[in-house]
């Protein structure tokens, strides 16, 4: 089944200024086929009140984890610091990484809470007129409460995903319009991970994570790299 004609049928109820086009959306498909393996079930937004976000769920096979990446944040362009627009970030998707056992079908909080924080994600540029890029981290709650009852975890850094096939970050440009969309990987932290970011900065912090946690597989209970 093509991916383009499972958007389309939702077509009408989203908004079409944030739309991405037929041409982009069979692009769209082929890439992230291709760099981050085939899928066949997305998760429909049923109700849209900016972008029309989608989640494609890509299952375990080449790689032995769940991949779940956006859909539709990409057809928005965000509000690039002038300083940085001749880099070509205005346009992007966001993924994260989950267990081969993870639960996709529960709607219980400690099950859903990963898709939750990729579909809030991805809706902060547009939200809030700014821009999100590597380097950028997301507090989850106000009160620094977790995601949910079964983890500490209860923030995010965003990191560049990965195109392993071809050795460099994900970055697709659409022939159709000339858009690069950028892929960005979401990584909950723990709090002290949080505030060791903010004092250290992005290029110490990533020293801190151990060289058998790649690839950043999304473990509610997973080891705290700073304790």
């Amino acid at each position: 089944m093509k991916f383009a004609d499972l958007f389309r049928k939702k077509k009408k109820e989203v908004y079409p200024e944030y739309l991405y086009t037929e041409e982009e959306l069979n692009e769209y498909e082929e890439y992230v086929t291709e760099t981050f393996g085939k899928f066949d079930k997305v998760f429909h937004e049923m109700v849209s009140p900016d972008i029309h976000l989608d989640v494609v769920i890509i299952p375990p096979g080449r790689d032995p984890f769940y991949r779940l990446v956006t859909m539709g944040a990409g057809a928005y362009a965000m509000n690039i610091p002038d300083d940085l627009v001749l880099y070509n970030l205005k346009h992007a998707e966001y993924t994260i990484t989950l267990p081969a056992d993870w639960n996709l079908n529960s709607s219980a909080e400690e099950d859903y809470w990963p898709i939750r924080i990729l579909k809030s994600t991805a809706r902060i540029p547009v939200q809030s007129g700014s821009w999100l890029g590597t380097g950028h981290t997301i507090h989850g709650n106000a009160d620094k409460a977790p995601f949910a009852s079964n983890t500490r975890l209860n923030s995010i850094l965003l990191m560049p995903a990965l195109d392993r096939k071809n050795g460099c970050e994900a970055s697709v440009v659409l022939g159709s319009s000339r858009k690069k969309i950028n892929f960005y990987e979401l990584v909950p932290l723990y709090q002290n991970e949080l505030e060791y970011k903010f004092e250290h900065g992005y290029d110490a912090f990533l020293d801190m994570i151990p060289d058998d946690a790649f690839p950043l597989i999304t473990r509610p209970d997973r080891k705290n790299w700073i304790e």
